[in-house]
Order: C-alpha cells, then sequence, then structure tokens
C-alpha cells in the first residue's frame, strides 16, 4: 500500500511576531539551523515518501512562498484552501484528492512547523503506525512521552496495555490543562503530549467523516467529483466555504471507538513560542 504525507501549513504564526505574519508564519521562516521549519518537516520524509506523493495544505496568501522554498514538491501538490476551516476540512480535502489519485492509500498527517531531530526514530515510528493502520483499520496517532507538566499541550490517555507490538488503545482526549491537572496527567503516567499527527487509510478515515461529519464528508464528495474539471476551483470554494469549521480532535478522534496510539520515543516540540525558542536554545 502507498504513502502519502499530508504537511498542513495554514497557520498564521501570531505568537511568532513580529517575525513571524500571514504571509510568512513560522512554518516559513528559519528559526533553528539553515531551512525552514517546512523545509524540515519534508525533508524528514526523504526516504519515506515520494516528493510526488507529499501534499502541502496551505492558504493563498503563503501558496508562492511555498512553492519557493519547496521545489521539490509538484506545484500542483501545494493546495491552497480557499478559506480557513481548520483541520477537519483541511485534511477531508487531502484525503479525497488522494484517493483521487490512488484508492488504496495511507496518509501520514503532519504539522509544518514541529521541531524533531532524531529522523530516524521518527521514521521508525511512522512505519509501526503505517503497518498497524494498514492491517487493522485504526486511526493511528503518535503520542509523545511528557518531560514536564506542560501546559501548552493537549493530552491523550491511553489503556496502558498494548494491542500490538508499541500499539495502544486511546481511552481519552484532554484539552490543555492548567497546572495542577497536567502534574496529575504526569503522576498517573497514562497520558502523553497530543502531536496532531496521524496515520490511516484513505478508506478507513474516510468511513470515520461519513459516520460523525456526514454533512462534511457529502461536501467533500462534491469536491472529489470535480477534481480533472474545469470548474474544480469553482466548485471548491463553493462547498468549502460551507463545511463545518471543526478540528479533526473534536470532529473524529474524540468520538470515534477506533483511536490507537503509538509512543513517539524521539525528542519533539511544537516551537508554539518564543519561549520555546529560548528553552530549547
Amino acid at each position: 500500500m502507498e504513502l502519502f504525507a499530508v504537511v498542513m501549513a495554514g497557520g498564521v504564526g501570531a505568537r511568532f511576531w513580529p517575525r513571524s505574519k500571514k504571509s510568512k508564519p513560522k512554518q516559513l521562516i528559519r528559526i533553528f539551523g539553515e531551512n525552514t521549519m517546512i523545509q524540515e518537516t519534508v525533508n524528514r520524509l526523504d526516504g519515506l515518501i515520494k516528493k510526488e506523493n507529499i501534499l502541502i495544505i496551505t492558504n493563498t496568501i503563503q501558496k508562492e512562498r511555498i512553492e519557493e522554498q519547496l521545489p521539490e514538491i509538484p506545484t500542483e501538490n501545494i493546495i491552497a484552501e480557499p478559506f480557513g476551516k481548520n483541520t477537519a476540512a483541511c485534511i477531508g480535502l487531502a484525503s479525497v484528492i488522494i484517493q483521487n489519485k490512488l484508492k488504496n492509500a495511507i496518509s501520514i498527517i503532519l504539522p509544518a512547523d514541529h521541531l524533531i531531530q532524531d529522523v530516524e526514530k521518527f521514521q521508525s515510528t511512522i512505519l509501526n503506525a503505517v503497518n498497524y493502520a494498514e492491517n487493522n483499520n485504526g486511526l493511528v496517532t503518535i503520542g509523545i512521552n511528557p518531560t514536564r507538566p506542560e501546559t501548552g499541550y493537549g493530552y491523550i490517555q491511553i489503556i496502558d496495555e498494548e494491542v500490538s507490538d508499541g500499539i495502544f488503545k486511546v481511552q481519552t482526549f484532554a484539552e490543555k490543562p492548567n497546572l495542577l491537572t497536567a502534574k496529575r496527567f504526569i503522576k498517573s503516567g497514562d497520558f502523553l503530549w497530543n502531536s496532531g499527527m496521524f496515520i490511516w487509510k484513505i478508506e478507513t478515515i474516510m468511513n470515520e467523516f461519513n459516520n460523525h461529519l456526514p454533512e462534511l464528508y457529502e461536501g467533500l464528495l462534491k469536491i472529489k467529483d470535480a477534481i480533472g474539471k474545469n470548474n474544480f476551483n469553482e466548485v471548491l470554494t463553493s462547498v468549502y466555504g460551507q463545511l463545518i469549521n471543526v478540528s479533526i480532535d473534536y470532529g473524529i478522534m474524540e468520538k470515534s471507538a477506533n483511536v490507537f496510539l503509538t509512543k513517539g520515543d524521539f525528542d519533539w516540540n511544537d516551537v508554539g513560542s518564543w519561549e520555546a525558542v529560548f528553552q530549547l536554545s
């Protein structure tokens, strides 16, 4: 089964003002090293996913800059949402585009602005999730082993017994906690940081859209029917404007009984603020 990656790159980078602006958010600036964060995200996929199988979902303001920064990605794979509609619509759009290319595919959903230095461990974690998603029709997320009671991340609680090698059943998702709650999460030992990375078969996630967000699903089918036709942009704009504005976590992951987790045993940071940069430095 062929692998695709979807890089979500629509953020506006408000917490990195003044260096980060709408036209140049944090994923498009160099915070660490020679490359921008989106370049590092794509580079981490070398040897794992073919460049023609990498999709970047962004917005019209940032599309041109992303094309400049990622000349190795086919231009048609850099897709601008007509409106910002949160992660469920973003992932749904990418899913129907991939499904139109190849019916039996697995997609790896990645934010564009994470700092991950151990590429080998990252890739082995992804492959373990891919193996489970392919053979068990699961929605797999990556949980990060917490190193401190962080209040800036969401958390995922697991049932602490493996269902497969390195794979755990997800019990609950928790929003960003206060410090007291974060300390309680850490002490319990069965909560991990929510990385916002997901792995699943396209068929599996489309079934979940149909089950939990049926109106969004119907809209996605209309968009899919227009792919490759002269009126695609017109249909995309018309339909996308009516899609529900909801996160994939709230719309699907918190409702599905089919969610699993593999632990990411690698250094990870979503570099959410200048304070995070200071800590990392």
